[in-house]
């Protein structure tokens, strides 16, 4: 996909909480979706967007919170994959909240800079070479987040499918670290995030 902007921002808005701003927008969306070009990237967006339709608010906000913040598989923060609760998640985490900072995009309190919905929204913005570096260097960690959705059969494995069409073909190495995570899980330390909170404090 040669502008993956508008997909982006279409996806950033679906993989955030489902309130008033998705069932609010649904027509916005939908516009946006048949605007883009033929193919997966489109169906699998609308597919989400006819689900969403279909769907009361409470109970697409129940199955969100039920999918994303109770099974860890089924993580929306990308780091996770590759460091879990990790010393090393806290560099990553800089790592993101650096390009979200040279793009002039702050985020709230307590939000995270890697959850994918933010990473989508950077793109949208027009960051887009920086949101897909991001978004290629943790191509593992999309991946079993889209096989866990699957296995889930939650609906918002359409989105985050839609969101790896918009990224060069996986390699190799990408398929393999995949498959070893989707295996063994993230590595495990029980330190939290505390360096990475330290190291915001002094900033």
């Amino acid at each position: 996909m040669s502008d993956p902007r508008t997909a982006h921002m279409v996806a950033s808005v679906l993989l955030g909480y489902p309130d008033e701003r998705l069932f609010d927008g649904l027509d916005m969306l939908d516009a946006a979706v048949a605007g883009l070009p033929a193919g997966e990237v489109r169906e699998r967006l609308s597919a989400f967007l006819a689900h969403a339709a279909a769907t009361s608010p409470s109970e697409l906000a129940a199955h969100y919170v039920a999918t994303f913040d109770l099974k860890r598989r089924c993580c929306p923060y990308l780091t996770y994959y590759a460091y879990g609760d990790t010393r090393k998640r806290g560099a990553a985490l800089l790592r993101f909240k650096h390009a979200l900072h040279t793009a002039g995009f702050e985020l709230a309190d307590g939000e995270l800079p890697d959850h994918l919905a933010v990473v989508c929204e950077l793109s949208a913005r027009g960051a887009v070479r920086e949101a897909q570096r991001l978004m290629m260097e943790h191509r593992a960690g999309l991946e079993v987040l889209r096989a866990a959705l699957e296995n889930e059969r939650s609906p918002y494995a359409d989105v985050v499918a839609a969101v790896l069409a918009t990224l060069p073909p996986a390699g190799a190495r990408e398929q393999e670290t995949a498959l070893r995570l989707a295996a063994e899980g993230p590595p495990v330390e029980a330190v939290g995030l505390e360096p990475y909170a330290i190291t915001e404090a002094g900033r």
